[in-house]
This record gives structure tokens, sequence and C-alpha cells, in this order.
């Protein structure tokens, strides 16, 4: 049974993230599920704009650490990154709601999407460090352009959560719903957008996007080398057991 749902609403798809007795991790197969439907996104002439949500009042929690515990696995798309998303986000627009927690990998989706809508509730956060990684599917990279480079710098060094209040204040979240209320104003976003004319909505986030965008000139480059550093170190191993095993993680800096 795939764990992504797909659903059209008119030029709008919703793309459902359905994992939620696992606070909708991701593994192997969620990540190239969600690729095809980014895909789909894309080829299709008759839809404008994407939300990307996940099902039982959570976002995403990142990657599936048990898997990745297990065999290594990471919710990786060749040449694509996470979820085929984070390295090459598709051209439409793609608007994330986020109720309950958008963490780690589930936090570098909704920084990739292009607007962000979220329940006052919810919060957002990198917290790879408490677990001996980094943030390395650009959420690092993405995070420092999005809020002002003082705050990412503490988020990204302290592994703390972002409430979607604070999120919104520094410009992260475009818009705020009640608690439960993400995915209608998703819709309301995605409606607005989907009603302007496709080839200059397409054209109009491309422009936007390459103005703005920091995680060229080699950036994804330099991170990578450093993150392969990082996956290989016993550290990453303890951090991934400790949280499995729910028990604090005893580092050796190696």
């Amino acid at each position: 049974m795939t764990a992504v749902r797909v659903e059209r609403h008119g030029r709008v798809l919703v793309i459902t993230m359905d994992r939620p007795q696992a606070r909708n991790a991701m593994d192997r197969a969620m990540a190239y599920d969600i690729a095809a439907a980014l895909d789909l996104l894309d080829v299709d002439d008759g839809l404008t704009v994407g939300v990307l949500t996940g099902a039982g009042g959570t976002f995403s929690s990142g990657m599936d650490l048990k898997a990745f515990l297990a065999t290594g696995e990471r919710p990786e798309v060749e040449g694509r990154g996470l979820a085929g998303l984070t390295l090459t986000p598709p051209a439409k627009p793609l608007v994330a709601a986020v109720e309950g927690w958008a963490v780690a990998g589930g936090c570098e989706l909704a920084l990739a999407c292009d607007l962000v809508v979220a329940a006052e509730d919810a919060q957002f956060g990198l917290p790879e460090v408490k677990r001996g990684l980094i943030a390395g599917s650009g959420g690092l990279l993405r995070m420092a352009r999005r809020v002002p480079p003082g705050i990412a710098m503490e988020h990204a060094l302290t592994g703390d959560p972002l409430s979607a209040v604070e999120a919104h204040r520094w410009g992260l979240v475009n818009r705020l719903t009640p608690p439960g209320g993400a995915l209608s104003g998703a819709l309301a976003l995605a409606s607005s957008v989907a009603a302007n004319g496709p080839l200059a909505v397409r054209t109009s986030k491309a422009l936007v996007a390459g103005a703005v965008d920091s995680t060229g000139d080699g950036a994804w480059e330099r991170q990578n080398a450093l993150l392969a550093v990082v996956l290989a170190s016993q550290d990453a191993q303890e951090g991934a057991a400790a949280f499995v095993e729910k028990r604090p993680p005893v580092w050796t800096g190696r």
C-alpha cells in the first residue's frame, strides 16, 4: 500500500504523506512516491500548483531513523535529493500545508516549497545536531535565506524547534491558520495561484527563485563533502541508536 495519497482539486494537486503511525517519517518507498507525484505535477498541463501536506496532524518527522540505523537507508532520489524535491524542486509552485511537526527532513521539505501555510501551533526544526547529524538536504542552506542569519544559526546549532508564530514573524511562513486549518489555508492560497496564467506562474517562480537562491555557486558541493564525513561517523550511528532506543546519546566526536 502506498504511503502517499494524490488528489486533484481543479488545477491544484494535493500530495499527502500518509504514514501517520510513524509521524510521516520518510523511508525510501515514500521518497519515490513523492517524487512521482511531483513529476505528475510538472508534466500535467491541467495542473498549475501543488500542495504538500501530511496525514494525522503531522507534516513529517523527517528521515525514518529506524531504516537508517538498520541498513543506512536514506529517503533520497538519485540526483534529486530528499523525496525528489530538495535538490530539484518542481518547475511549478509548491505550497507546504503544515500541521504539527515539520522537523529534520520534514522541515527541509517545507523549506524546499515555494510557499508555506502553517497552523498556529505547528513547529519547525532542524534537530539533526541532537542526533549527531546535520541537515544535509538543503535545510541549513535554505533556512539561512528564509530567516535572519542569527535566528538560522541559533536553531541550526541548538536543534531547538521554531514555532509557527515565530516562523511567520521571520518570514518562513506565509500564512497562519487555526489548528487543523493548514490544508484549507493552503488550498485557498494555491487556488489564488491557479487562477493565473500557467506559463506566467511557472516563469515567475523561476525568476523569483533565481533571484534569491543562495544554494548555488558550489554550496551543495561544499555541503555534501562535509555531509559525507558526518554520515560515516560513529556519532551518526550513536545519535540514531539513542533516538530509537529513547536514551541520551553518548558522543565521542568521531
